[in-house]
């Protein structure tokens, strides 16, 4: 299943599904149906130009991203605990002693300036691997992280078996619950945070966003017009969201 949802993924995304474009205009036109292999390589054109575009990603982005602005450390609520979701850095490869911080790392700075203002006593950390590709977890990359930017040990939750958001949240619970744990901060990238909120939520939690990440920024005009791969990129994870949000209801 896990293997079957990332194609669905991938299937779904612009690209993906330009692809499938071209493809079925490619067997039209062998076939010898050419207008039809015509409207299927431009509309995968137009559709592809359309999502690489900052002005069409921004929009799909921001939708997703202003349901939780920022938000001051100092004005957020305490809570039992914070929980950061796997995604800002990659698992431990072997023989990697170090992690490799992603565009996503943020989720881990977060955490910790929540953690060092006092918000929570404990942090847990979501997030598996494959022990085919990599020797440790994503959830044991970011503990040696936080343990660099000084927490300590102690304070540090681990939640190594998750591959996906659905997991995250069943196996926190399973965590959490042992310890009579509901209300916590949770922490991920503001893209993300809607369909964590609804997944945690689903699992009993009295959940407390706390979203960081936030891609949308300002840009001259005309720079919202030339399509790049940053943008594709973005709409395809804003879709994701979007369609994974809309599978779980």
């Amino acid at each position: 299943m896990f293997v079957l949802s990332k194609f669905a993924i991938a299937l779904i995304s612009p690209l993906g599904s330009s692809l499938l474009g071209g493809l079925l205009a490619i067997i039209a036109g062998v076939s010898g149906f050419r207008r039809v292999a015509l409207a299927f390589g431009v509309l995968s054109l137009v559709w592809l130009w359309a999502w690489s575009l900052p002005v069409t990603s921004y929009v799909v982005r921001g939708y997703l991203e202003n349901q939780n602005p920022p938000v001051n450390v100092e004005a957020m609520p305490n809570a039992e605990a914070i929980v950061v979701l796997g995604g800002g850095t990659s698992p431990l490869q072997y023989g990697q002693e170090y992690p490799n911080l992603g565009p996503a790392s943020d989720r881990e700075w977060h955490g910790v300036r929540l953690f060092k203002a006092g918000k929570a006593p404990l942090i847990v950390l979501s997030g598996g691997f494959d022990p085919a590709y990599s020797a440790s977890s994503s959830a044991e990359a970011m503990r040696r992280f936080m343990l660099a930017l000084g927490v300590q040990d102690a304070a540090l939750l681990l939640e190594p078996q998750s591959r996906n958001t659905t997991q995250n949240a069943q196996y926190t619970a399973n965590l959490l619950g042992k310890r009579g744990i509901k209300d916590i901060l949770l922490v991920t990238s503001a893209l993300h945070m809607p369909r964590s909120i609804a997944l945690f939520e689903a699992q009993g939690f009295e959940v407390t966003p706390a979203a960081t990440d936030h891609e949308v920024r300002p840009l001259p005009g005309w720079r919202l017009w030339m399509p790049n791969t940053n943008a594709l990129d973005g709409s395809s994870r804003a879709l994701k969201e979007i369609v994974g949000r809309l599978a779980g209801r």
